[in-house]
């Protein structure tokens, strides 16, 4: 199976992820992030924004409109109501992550077992999946830019600038800015270009740099017509969001500079290989590269660095530095691969037992979490639970067999095994795992009365309910509704805001519509009431 694998990498990478995730991922709820971007997409198709694009039918231009265009078609040719259908994108710019980096891996001079080793870290790396559904804008800006590097990479090595290779590396760097402005060109873009500096060194003359510096522009300028365009169309509220988000540069979540200083702990299941990975003096006599290693860790490095600047800091702001970090751990993970069976050292020995046999000790002992999960779940979710837990703990089984044998591709393969076994198998069982108070605001949109919001709903409410919800209330008082009866949805925050309507309103309550699909981490803006309104 792993001959098969290494012989179809770019198959076996975009494979594992749909398998993985993408007929499952819809088993986690919408995120208000995600939600944003939804509901612009929606409002693509409802009301033909396409450039001035809009969430609820209010201005939305704190971000640009390329994930949601994309969003937006695979909304129109399956279904704007399906959150599988609208997060497939997403899904597939992961593919593309771990894609880009095996086929630059191979560029490194990396062997292709390597190479593909590289690709897998990166695509089970924690936050590359999770910044899918956190904020789906950052996959796709971070995904086409390294796509774009590794046609600068190519153009870097030769010395040459061809027209395909520019041209490619114009429309993926273009394709970067216009899904979330210029952050990647700094964190990924920069140290990309300064570490490869520092362990290849430039080669070219004078005017094949200001070809490339050329074709830098011009992508970034390609890039960001959209921010032009709605300069000009709507200048006075294209102003104040930009205003307000830069503001938030140096005044919202404002953390210390050593913030990130635990990067490496994002990566997840590989924490302990990342962690051993950047530990230069131990590792640069064994990997297979030492240039390679050496860039790749620059690259990571110099990009927390950059990261760590900024005042306002948020831990997934570190997805991009996974990307080089994947190359990094994968030069430690080959190393054990060739050596481990003549290891000796138990400083060496000990963090590689602790760190697979974990994995592999949960995966047996999976099957105890269902005294905690299955409690008032109904006999199919049991069944999938029990096949689940036997699956992962034979995967566990064997992953203590292959290191008792020192066999470490075969423990890397059963980790990736058990991975795809989560996204699977065992996500699916979260659809089971809401709280008793969960109500979902969709079943309104068969409603024939109107739906409004008094002081605004969150997005995931506007989004689950199918279409705008338009708020009366505005800075100038209280538009009346020309219904003569209509829903009100608003925040149980402030009631006392309903008051102000009693006077022209017979006004009853009718329902708690709360969107927290866990009882920890309750947010109460997800939580609102619904009134209804006759005209006395």
């Amino acid at each position: 199976m792993i001959k098969l694998i290494e012989k179809y990498p770019i198959l076996s990478l975009l494979l594992f992820v749909i398998v993985m995730l993408g007929f499952t991922i819809d088993s986690i709820p919408v995120t208000i992030m995600e939600a944003r971007n939804f509901i612009s997409a929606r409002e693509m198709l409802t009301d033909d924004n396409w450039v001035l694009t809009t969430m609820n039918g209010q201005a939305r231009y704190q971000k640009p409109p390329l994930p949601t265009w994309i969003t937006a078609v695979f909304g129109s040719i399956f279904s704007i109501t399906s959150v599988l259908a609208l997060r497939w994108p997403t899904l597939l710019f992961v593919a593309s992550i771990g894609i880009s980096i095996n086929l630059l891996s191979k560029k490194l001079e990396l062997t292709k077992s390597h190479s593909l080793i590289n690709g897998f870290i990166a695509i089970t790396s924690f936050y590359v999946l999770g910044i899918t559904v956190e904020a789906p804008w950052d996959i796709y800006t971070h995904g086409f830019l390294l796509m774009a590097l590794y046609q600068l990479f190519l153009m870097f090595q030769s010395g040459k600038t061809p027209i395909l290779r520019s041209l490619l590396f114009v429309l993926f760097l273009a394709g970067s800015v216009l899904s979330k402005g210029p952050v990647s060109l700094y964190v990924l873009f920069l140290p990309f270009v300064v570490a490869y500096g520092i362990a290849f060194k430039f080669k070219g003359k004078v005017i094949h740099f200001l070809k490339l510096i050329s074709l830098l522009v011009f992508g970034i300028v390609l890039g960001g017509w959209w921010y032009f365009h709605v300069r000009v169309a709507d200048p006075e509220t294209f102003t104040a969001i930009a205003e307000r988000e830069t503001s938030n540069w140096s005044s919202y979540n404002v953390r210390p500079f050593y913030y990130y200083w635990s990067f490496f702990v994002q990566s997840g299941l590989w924490t302990i290989p990342a962690f051993i990975s950047l530990l230069y003096p131990y590792l640069k006599t064994k990997v297979s590269n030492l240039n390679a290693y050496r860039f790749s860790l620059f690259w990571t490095l110099i990009a927390v660095i950059l990261l760590s600047i900024i005042p306002e800091k948020k831990s997934r702001y570190l997805m991009p530095v996974l990307i080089p970090l994947a190359i990094n751990i994968g030069f430690y993970i080959d190393y054990l691969i060739r050596e481990f069976k003549t290891i000796n050292s138990k400083k060496e020995t000990i963090p590689v037992y602790f760190q697979f046999g974990l994995i592999g000790t949960i995966a047996i002992l999976f099957w105890a979490s269902g005294f905690f999960l299955l409690s008032d779940t109904e006999g199919f979710a049991k069944n999938r639970f029990f096949i689940a837990s036997a699956v992962i703990a034979i995967i566990g089984f064997f992953i203590f067999k292959n290191l008792k044998t020192k066999h470490i591709k075969n423990v890397f393969y059963l980790v990736i095994a058990f991975m795809m076994s989560i996204g699977l198998l065992v996500l699916p069982l979260a659809k089971g795992l809401a709280q008793v108070d969960y109500k979902s605001v969709a079943e309104l949109a068969s409603d024939d009365l109107k739906l409004y919001t008094l002081d605004g709903v969150s997005p995931e409410a506007i989004y689950n309910y199918g279409s705008k919800i338009i708020s009366i209330k505005t800075e100038d008082g209280i538009l009346i509704p020309s219904e003569k009866q209509f829903r009100l949805l608003t925040s149980s925050t402030k009631p006392e805001d309903i008051e102000e309507l009693t006077k022209l309103y017979h006004i009853e309550f009718i329902d708690t519509y709360d969107l927290n699909f866990s009882a920890r981490n309750h947010k109460s803006r997800l939580v609102n009431q619904l009134y209804e309104l006759t005209l006395k």
